[in-house]
């Protein structure tokens, strides 16, 4: 059976946060193949500011599922990790966001690929490119050069020294 590489961003900022993250990580992987974790990260909300900082991560591997396909099982996980929907950009028990899908790029109604604020979040890119440090985005060339070229360094990201996958 084909594979494709693909590459999840994962947040929370609701607690126990470091508790869903690792969930969401450890049922995730299990949809993929050659499954790799960054380090996790404390990071600074944006657009919406008022709400509590977010722990982030990415994960990184290959999967048999076509993109709507894995999109539907991370949401289906993130409904089951607890996530309550609420204003757009606020507060999230946990978050699960398809970033990249092979050399795939999509426009649909209801997923973008690759993710299109990717140059955007800081908090995506440094987790994603410990995760994937050879990844290739569509469209956009490699993820090294779309964070060397990304005006990013103003948001706080931290790492808070744990592995995603443990």
């Amino acid at each position: 059976m084909a594979t494709t590489w693909c590459l999840i961003a994962l947040g929370s900022n609701v607690p126990p946060c470091l508790e869903r993250i690792r969930a969401a990580a450890r049922e995730a992987s299990r949809l993929l193949t050659d499954a790799r974790g960054s380090k996790i990260h404390r990071t600074a909300p944006m657009d919406f500011a008022d709400q509590d900082d977010f722990l982030n991560a990415c994960l990184a591997g290959r999967t048999a599922l076509s993109p709507l396909a894995l999109l539907d099982r991370l949401k289906s996980l993130e409904t089951k990790l607890g996530r309550v929907q609420r204003e757009r950009n606020g507060p999230r028990e946990i978050d699960l966001d398809l970033i990249a899908y092979g050399r795939l790029t999509l426009e649909s109604p209801r997923l973008h690929l690759p993710h299109p604020r990717l140059a955007e979040r800081r908090f995506v890119l440094e987790p994603a490119l410990e995760a994937a440090p050879d990844a290739w985005i569509a469209g956009q060339g490699p993820l090294v050069s779309i964070h060397a070229q990304a005006d990013v360094e103003w948001q706080k990201v931290e790492s808070i020294g744990e592995d995603l996958l443990l």
